[in-house]
């Protein structure tokens, strides 16, 4: 039995609500940074990250990126993506405003876009285009 997903479930579940981790290209190593994101099927996973920083200088240099998200619970379930950065732009502040609450719950999220939203202005939206897919779902084991 194949504990891989197909197309449809794969991309329902790196739509869903996760930490994701973002792998870039950092000499011997990657650095790996848990991160939000969004993602709609079909399209490209979308990360947020402030300019000046180690993590935007790297992914704005970097030919390619990794990026996983995964289930930690029964049944443990991942995706893995790789491939280029499509392309970056200004964040948009009310699609920060609507990560802060798909990931923080309604009160809390505004509350926390309210503290953040002045500084949003130095930050960039990179879109990363997945090329190559992982993916695991323990559940297919069982049924």
């Amino acid at each position: 039995m194949s504990t891989r997903m197909s197309v449809r479930e794969r991309e329902e579940f790196l739509a869903g609500t996760h930490i994701g981790v973002l792998s870039v290209p950092d000499g011997r190593a990657p650095l790996l940074i848990p991160i939000w994101y969004a993602y709609t099927p079909g399209g490209d996973v979308r990360i947020s990250t402030s300019s000046g920083t180690r993590k935007y200088d790297l992914i704005r240099t970097a030919p390619a990126v990794g990026f996983a998200v995964q289930q930690e619970a029964m049944p443990y379930r991942y995706v893995s993506v790789d491939g280029p950065v499509a392309g970056h732009e200004p964040v948009d502040p009310a699609e920060y405003r609507e990560w802060s609450i798909r990931y923080l719950g309604p009160e809390q999220g505004e509350r926390f876009f309210a503290a953040v939203q002045d500084d949003l202005g130095g930050w960039v939206t990179f879109r990363i285009r997945p090329e190559r897919w992982r993916t695991f779902d323990f559940g297919k084991e069982f049924t």
